[in-house]
């Protein structure tokens, strides 16, 4: 049994860590709110370029774009989201392992023919580990989203899948539910299935840090004012469209503009699932030390008490003796 000043000395080294881990769930929880702040402000932009292309599209049949035609796979370009940091339960991990199944498929076409785009420094690590072409340094991107750097990625991967360098292009990150529900995705960026896209999850709850599974289930159950409603459908429009100047210059400005919002949505969902993975990871380790502590201070009593009784022992034993 261990003595009671070893027992005194974990119990502060714990009481350290929990301090460290409670706070750390509180910065979390705060970029968190940040992070939903900012879909928020993103998504009536993304259901009105939606709802404008939805209507254009169905308004004339033979709308087509290069960026939606489908070809033979020789080259695949994988972009990749991840965090710069760990401490966030699984979420890195979940994503790695996604990762290496897409690599996995596509090992007939070579390690050469498989191009990463890293968004966050954990999957560039193991990306340089396992040998593959990276195409180049993303990490400032998972620290400070901005739709600028996006609209550089999503530009290039556009030009290359134009000219034919790159044949396909897949996303690989979390989707963001709500602060207790990230769902890993992996879903074709180009070519651009139009319908596929305008039809995806867009359920979120971006008003509530609740983390605990039976708030989660009562939120599910009882649905407040200022949660997750369910998204208007779009009202038709006037399909009678004058093109001006033709249609292929419409589209080829519609199209990669659903292209940069598609990546740049990916982005913050990857971001607001980093802080939520951390804050749920924070919340265990801070449970789990309270519990170490209740043990622990149980021990250190009950040892205590076994010294003084062994004490008193002592004492009766040398009096009668006496």
């Amino acid at each position: 049994m261990p003595s009671l000043k070893e027992i005194k000395n974990r119990i502060a080294s714990v009481n350290s860590t929990r301090k460290i881990t409670s706070a750390m769930k509180m910065v979390a929880s705060s970029k968190l709110h940040h992070a939903q702040v900012q879909i928020e402000k993103m998504l009536p932009y993304e259901s009105m370029l939606e709802h404008i292309l939805k209507t254009f599209l169905a308004s004339d049949a033979d709308a087509q774009s290069v960026y939606e035609q489908a070809r033979e796979v020789k080259r695949v370009a994988l972009v990749v989201f991840s965090s710069n940091s760990s401490l966030c339960g699984g979420f890195n991990s979940n994503v790695i392992k996604l990762m290496q199944q897409a690599m996995e498929e596509y090992r007939h076409l070579g390690k050469d023919n498989i191009v990463v785009y890293p968004i966050g420094r954990k999957v560039a690590e193991k990306v340089t580990k396992l040998g593959y072409p990276s195409a180049g340094d993303f990490t400032a991107m998972a620290d400070k989203p901005n739709s600028v750097d996006c609209i550089r990625v999503a530009t290039e991967l556009g030009m290359k899948f134009r000219t034919g360098e790159i044949d396909k292009v897949e996303l690989i990150y979390h989707h963001f539910k709500s602060a207790g529900s990230q769902v890993l995705t992996r879903k074709t960026f180009l070519p651009i299935d139009v319908e596929s896209e305008l039809d995806q999850d867009h359920e979120r709850d971006l008003t509530s840090n609740v983390i605990t599974k039976k708030a989660q289930d009562y939120l599910k159950k009882h649905k407040h004012k200022g949660g997750n409603e369910e998204r208007e459908e779009a009202k038709p429009l006037n399909d009678n469209f004058i093109v001006e100047p033709d249609m292929d210059t419409v589209l080829g400005v519609l199209i990669p503009k659903l292209a940069h919002l598609a990546l740049y949505t990916a982005l913050l969902d990857s971001i607001a699932s980093e802080h939520a993975a951390r804050m749920v990871a924070m919340q265990t380790a801070t449970d789990n030390a309270d519990e170490l502590l209740r043990e622990l201070n149980l021990q250190y009593n009950k040892s205590r008490q076994q010294a003084i009784t062994n004490e008193l022992l002592d004492i009766v034993g040398g009096s009668v003796n006496n």
